[in-house]
């Protein structure tokens, strides 16, 4: 026995009444305040109870001890900075790379020596890396630097961009030379 509070002789009413049939599963769902409706009842406490594994007693020697210091050597010391004297890396340099005839070389030393490093440790970004990220990331970002230093150089040091740009071992020789001078994390300082 079927007992309509409309009567279906409109046939409008009767579309409008399948489409919003259709429609309501398609509607989201209305929002809940508690999210935390229904947790318990999922989740069987019962079930769940505090077990003892085992007893352990742990027993001192009555006897006078002694607390022996902590070791300052081994693996969990800082380990002191390697550092060179300028005058070693300048042989270095001139070691490697003595065979390149700069126009004025002492212009060059103190280019590669004090003013790209002051220039590369002056960055922000690279400061922020140094402070806030590992070592890898912040070689990434001194090279980045490095890079941009010594393009905007050429204008003044055309041969030093030239053999940077040219010789691989010019450039990685440089990169790590002014990585190591400026790289220092802030747990080592």
């Amino acid at each position: 026995m079927w007992i309509t509070i409309l009567p279906f002789s409109y046939a409008e009413w009767e579309k409008l009444s399948i489409f919003l049939n259709l429609l309501i599963p398609k509607l989201p769902a209305p929002k809940e305040d508690d999210l935390s409706r229904g947790i318990l009842e999922a989740i069987d406490l019962d079930s769940y109870r505090a077990e003892v594994r085992g007893n352990t007693k742990i027993a001192l020697e009555d006897t006078e001890g002694q607390v022996e210091p902590v070791p300052t050597s081994g693996a969990g010391s800082k380990p002191e900075p390697e550092l060179e004297r300028l005058s070693e890396i300048i042989r270095e340099f001139n070691d490697l790379f003595g065979n390149i005839s700069w126009a004025d070389e002492d212009k060059i030393r103190r280019l590669l020596f004090e003013e790209i490093p002051e220039k590369v440790l002056a960055d922000p970004a690279y400061q922020n890396a140094i402070k806030n990220s590992d070592r890898q990331n912040a070689r990434v970002e001194h090279d980045r630097v490095l890079r941009q230093i010594i393009a905007s150089s050429v204008a003044d040091h055309a041969e030093l961009y030239k053999h940077f740009e040219e010789d691989p071992s010019f450039k990685q020789w440089l990169g790590d030379r002014i990585f190591g001078v400026t790289y220092q994390p802030p747990d080592s300082r």
